[in-house]
Parts: C-alpha cells; structure tokens; sequence
C-alpha cells in the first residue's frame, strides 16, 4: 500500500523501507503537493534515498495528494513535469474526496489515478457514492490514465469497482494469505448462452506480436519485416507496451519498393508510415473482434492489436484467422 506521508520525510521513510523490504516493483510513493511545490531542494532527499537504495526514478509511482493554492497551480504542474522528465511515474491521489481539482487530470497527465480509500470504504452501501466512484473514473480513463481502487476489504466492492471498469485493485481482500498466494474472487458471470454465440474470446487465438519502440526507424521496421516472411505486422509501442502504431508489411514494404522509397524514409521514424493500430481487449468475444475488423473497408484484413487491461500489448490477432475460428464455432454451434 502507498504511503500517506504529511511531508516529503516520509516519502523518503517509505522508499527506504521498501528497499529494506526488497518490495515489488513499481514501488508506490505518495508526497504532499507542497512538496512537489517545494522544487528540487523539497524534493531532494527522495532523490537521495531512492539512489542510495538502488531504485531508478521508472521503478516508483509518485502518488501526488492533498490541496494546494490555486496561485501555486502552475508551480504544482512545473514540478510533475519536472519528476516526470527525470523518469518517475506521476499518480493523482485521494480522486472522489480529496482537495484536488478535477481538470488537474488533464493538465497533470498522470499515468495513474488513485481513487479515494474513503470513498471506497462506503460503496456499496451508499448509492450515491457508488455513482461518484463510477464517474471519476470513466472521468480518469478518459484521459489516459489507469485507475486503481485502494482499500478493498470486501468482495461486494471489488465487484463494483469492476462494474466501473477499474482494472487494478489492492488491499486487505487481496493480500497473500498463510500459503504466499493471493486470492482473487472471480466476477460473477453475467453471460452463458449469449457468450456462447459470441464466440471464443481473442485471448484463445492471440499470437505473439513483433514491436519495436515507438521511435524505431523505418529500416528498423524493415529488418523486421525481412527476418521472417512470416511477420504481418509490425506493432509500434511507447514505454509502457501500449500500441501506437501498426505497420502492415504489404503497405509499409511498398512505401520502399520505388526508386527513391529507402531514401525517403529510411532514416526516418517509421510512426511517420503506420495507420493507427485497432486495438481489442483480451476479454473480446470473436464475434465483437469480427465487427472491429470490418469497420474500416481498405483495412478490412489488418492484424488487430489484443490488449490487457491497462492497454499493453499481448499480441496479434490475425483476421484470416479470426474467420476460420468463427466459421469453425459457427458450425460446430449450429449441429
């Protein structure tokens, strides 16, 4: 569980405990914004303690809580983009009832929204609280941001969290039991005869997918693609293995095929010939996946990009085998 330090000491406190403690990573940090406000010199000892335990700035989630005044806005976000270009991973904390502005999420672009641990403490007993966990984080997703609920004690509020498309969750109900192992209370089912028409899930047919980072070259992506014949694609993905781009070898190969192709875009970022990927989560019925793939007509037969739930790649999955499969469950569903 993160901190909640009242100053930047105990950030420092928390991140040397965890190094004592050899904690998986990402370590999870909260800091007040008067300290984030504070500049390096507040900032300073966190720095030095992270550095000292081993720990690079990309392995810690800084969770930013509590208020702040509204003339020190600008230093606020000046100092996000500070630890951000170091390399940390920012987080708003307290979403629901902390003294933070929502519009905050949108200039903060943080990678990750903590939900309020008290707000979470009374769903779902209260209906109205429950409407206000769902909002703000349809409102956090929509910016780009992946969303955790912390605190989670029952299996009722686990079950709602996941009603409101939370994906990452921690506390009491999920920590290692005597054996070591975690226990996770499986979602009710809510389809049976409809999932079954639907077809098998994307996760079941999914291949592994070629990437290369998001600012590889064409000829990166050209000696991809000439490693073996049989790559389709070739999926581009940022820092976090999120896609961003796809390139399909028969329209990316022919871009180089014309005298001067190699010329114009070899040394070039190959993002600048990639369509944007189609992505469908892991969970997707075939069925579903089948109308993703035909709603673009000059793409019709693009690999799709199957994602897990914070949007990182799993793989590919390719059309012609995506209609092989719904052809085969069509059949054998129907005798």
């Amino acid at each position: 569980m993160p901190a909640t330090p009242q100053s930047g000491a105990g950030a420092v406190r928390a991140a040397l405990d965890a190094a004592r403690r050899e904690t998986l990573l990402p370590i999870v940090l909260t800091v007040p914004t008067t300290t984030v406000i504070g500049g390096s010199a507040s900032l300073a000892p966190l720095h030095e303690a992270l550095r000292s335990s081993g720990r690079r700035p990309g392995e810690v989630i800084l969770t930013v809580e509590g208020g702040f005044p509204a003339e020190r806005r600008r230093a606020l976000l000046t100092g996000l983009d500070g630890l951000r270009a170091i390399g940390y991973l920012i987080a708003i904390g307290d979403l629901g009832s902390g003294h933070l502005p929502l519009d905050l999420l949108t200039d903060a672009a943080p990678y990750l929204v903590v939900l309020s641990a008290g707000l979470i403490a009374r769903v779902p007993r209260d209906p109205r609280r429950a409407t206000l966990g769902e909002s703000v984080s349809s409102l956090a997703r929509g910016t780009g941001a992946h969303v955790l609920a912390p605190n989670i004690t029952h299996e009722a509020q686990l079950a709602a969290v996941r009603g409101w498309g939370v994906r990452l969750a921690q506390g009491p109900l999920l920590a290692p039991g005597p054996s070591g192992r975690v226990r996770v209370p499986l979602p009710v089912p809510q389809e049976s005869a409809v999932g079954a028409l639907l077809g098998p899930r994307v996760q079941e047919m999914l291949l592994p997918a070629v990437t290369l980072d998001i600012e590889a070259t064409a000829e990166d992506a050209v000696e991809a693609f000439s490693s073996e014949p049989s790559i389709t694609s070739v999926i581009l993905v940022d820092e976090y293995q999120r896609p961003r781009g796809s390139l399909d070898r028969s329209r990316f190969m022919l871009s180089f095929a014309g005298r001067y192709g190699h010329a114009l875009h070899g040394k070039k970022p190959a993002i600048r010939l990639a369509d944007p990927p189609r992505t469908v989560p892991k969970t997707t019925p075939a069925i579903a996946a089948m109308q993703v793939a035909g709603k673009a007509n000059e793409r019709v037969y693009d690999d799709l990009v199957v994602i897990d739930e914070v949007g990182r790649c799993m793989g590919i999955l390719r059309v012609s085998d995506l209609i092989r499969q719904v052809a085969d469950h069509d059949s054998s569903f129907t005798k």
